[in-house]
């Protein structure tokens, strides 16, 4: 797991599979884990890891409902999870689901891990909204359509936004069952305006961007979803994001939007 210090206040965790991401951010004596990082020993490390650098962790929180943005809790099993309610609902409705697949890619990857995931309690966030982080206060933005629910959260004081599996620089759009390319468009275009005013964009998946190299993939995703829409079986990819797991992806979303 790579640990990068963004500010003083406010540090990215990559998992050493998907490049995962966890943020987590502070103000004052007060610290929020954003998402987190997957793999067992990576989860065990953490509280010890954030002590040593000074984020006191108390308080948890998912920017979807994606198994592998849910494993906070593994390594704070004392905290609830704070989810926008479009996250508390997909979780109700389909309770167990995470587990599932988390235990299906535990086992094709031969993991093993020490228990079994709880999400305990559920702390439900309206969204659009503000969440209080010490004396400084959260955005929440709405982001579906990479699935059905989903939570941006911006920083103003940081500069930071946490944009979910958007925006990343490995990844091309991918449109999971639930999610839908016009949700998409319009959670693209909103991250664009809220990128504007941030100076460090944390994708769910990939690098850490400044605002230029964000606003250039946001560009380039919207190109492709305009692509997509057209049905087009063979678009030009974005570059970087093009080899064979990204035409899978493309294949898989054809097949999504029908």
């Amino acid at each position: 797991m790579r640990a990068v210090s963004i500010d003083a206040d406010a540090l990215v965790l990559t998992s050493r599979i998907w490049q995962t991401n966890a943020t987590v951010l502070r103000c004052g004596a007060e610290a929020l884990l954003i998402d987190s990082p997957y793999l067992p020993d990576e989860l065990e490390l953490l509280p010890s890891l954030l002590g040593q650098a000074g984020f006191e962790v108390d308080a948890l929180l998912a920017t979807h409902a994606d198994f592998d943005h849910l494993l906070g809790r593994l390594a704070f099993p004392d905290l609830a999870l704070g989810v926008g309610e479009s996250t508390a609902l997909r979780l109700r409705a389909g309770p167990g689901a995470p587990q599932r697949a988390l235990r299906g890619s535990d086992g094709e990857l031969y993991l093993k891990r020490p228990r079994p995931l709880s999400l305990g309690a559920i702390q439900s966030l309206p969204v659009p909204g503000r969440l209080e982080l010490g004396a400084e206060e959260l955005e929440l933005h709405s982001a579906p359509g990479h699935t059905a629910d989903g939570t941006s959260v911006f920083a103003p004081w940081l500069g930071v936004l946490v944009a979910g599996d958007y925006l990343s620089d490995v990844e091309l759009p991918m449109i999971s069952p639930g999610g839908s390319l016009a949700d998409y468009r319009a959670t693209l275009e909103a991250l664009i305006e809220l990128a504007e005013r941030a100076t460090t964009i944390v994708p769910g998946h990939g690098s850490t961007l400044d605002r230029e190299a964000a606003l250039k993939i946001g560009e380039a995703d919207l190109g492709y979803l305009a692509a997509l829409e057209r049905s087009e079986q063979r678009p030009p990819l974005p570059k970087g994001r093009d080899g064979a797991r990204q035409r899978q992806i493309h294949e898989a979303n054809l097949r999504e939007i029908g």
